[in-house]
C-alpha cells in the first residue's frame, strides 16, 4: 500500500507541474457558479439548500472528468513512458490504482473549493448541513465512477481526443440509463428484470438518492462495484497493450 500511496503522490504532484490543473478547476467553479446562481435560479428559489448546485454537477462531470480522465494512460502510451512506469518497483494492479486515486483526490481537491457555495447557504439560511454532507459525498463517488470508466477508455489508445470523446460517449449512456425514454426504447425487446437492470445503472438515479439526504448501501456498492469492474478493465487493457 506504501508504494501506492507514494505513487500516487508523484502523480498528483505531476497535475500541478502544469496550468492544466488550474484552469481545470478554475473552470470547474465558474461553471458551477453560473449554473449555480443563474441556469439553477439560486436566490430566485428562496430554498436554502444547495440542490441548485448538484443538479447540475452530472453534467458538468460528463465533459470535465474525461478531460481529466483522457491522459491518464493515452499520455503514457504515447510517449513511451509507460514501458519506465512498468519498470517501477510497483505491480501493475498498483499503478493502475495509484493512478486512479490521484485523479480521484485531484477531483476532491477541486469540488471541495466550492466551500464557498456551502458557507453562503448557511450565511442566507438554515440549510440541512446533513444533506449537503449527503451530496458532496454523493458528488465525489460520482465522480470516482465517471474517472473509472475515463480511465479504462484512456487505456485502450493512445490517442488523447479518442479516449476524451469516447469517454464522454459511454459516460452520458450511463447517465441516461434510468430516463424513460431509454428504457421505453428496451421494453419491446426485453423483460422488466432486464429494465429494472438498465435502470440500475443509471448515475442520475443512484446520485439523486444520495442528494435527498438518504446514503443507501446499494447506491455506495453500486459506485465501488463500477469503480472496481472498470479499473480491472483498466488493468486488463494495459497488460495487452503495452507491447503496442
Amino acid at each position: 500500500m506504501s508504494k501506492t500511496i507514494t505513487l500516487m503522490k508523484r502523480e498528483l504532484s505531476g497535475y500541478f507541474a502544469t496550468p492544466v490543473a488550474y484552469v481545470f478547476m478554475v473552470i470547474f467553479l465558474l461553471l458551477s457558479g453560473i449554473l449555480t446562481f443563474y441556469v439553477g435560479s439560486f436566490y430566485e428559489n428562496g430554498q436554502a439548500d444547495l440542490q441548485a448546485m448538484f443538479t447540475f454537477q452530472p453534467w458538468l462531470y460528463l465533459f470535465l472528468i474525461p478531460a481529466i480522465s483522457m491522459r491518464l494512460w493515452a499520455e503514457e502510451r504515447k510517449s513511451g513512458t509507460i514501458e519506465l512506469l512498468m519498470t517501477l518497483p510497483v505491480s501493475l494492479a498498483q499503478a493502475v490504482v495509484a493512478k486512479f486515486l490521484a485523479a480521484w483526490v485531484f477531483a476532491g481537491l477541486t469540488l471541495a473549493l466550492t466551500f464557498p457555495f456551502w458557507i453562503t447557504v448557511n450565511f442566507l439560511g438554515n440549510p440541512d448541513n446533513g444533506v449537503i454532507v449527503a451530496s458532496y459525498i454523493g458528488s465525489f463517488l460520482m465522480a470516482g465512477g465517471f474517472l473509472a470508466i475515463g480511465a479504462c477508455i484512456s487505456a485502450s489508445t493512445k490517442n488523447q481526443v479518442i479516449a476524451f470523446v469516447i469517454s464522454v460517449a459511454l459516460s452520458f449512456l450511463f447517465v441516461l440509463a434510468g430516463f424513460p425514454a431509454v428504457l421505453n426504447f428496451f421494453k419491446p425487446f426485453v423483460g422488466q428484470t432486464v429494465i429494472d437492470g438498465i435502470s440500475s445503472l443509471s448515475f442520475l438515479t443512484h446520485f439523486s438518492s444520495i442528494t435527498s439526504g438518504v446514503i443507501d448501501l446499494r447506491d455506495l456498492v453500486f459506485f465501488a462495484s463500477l469503480i472496481g469492474c472498470f479499473l480491472f478493465a483498466n488493468a486488463t487493457l494495459v497488460e495487452l497493450k503495452k507491447a503496442d
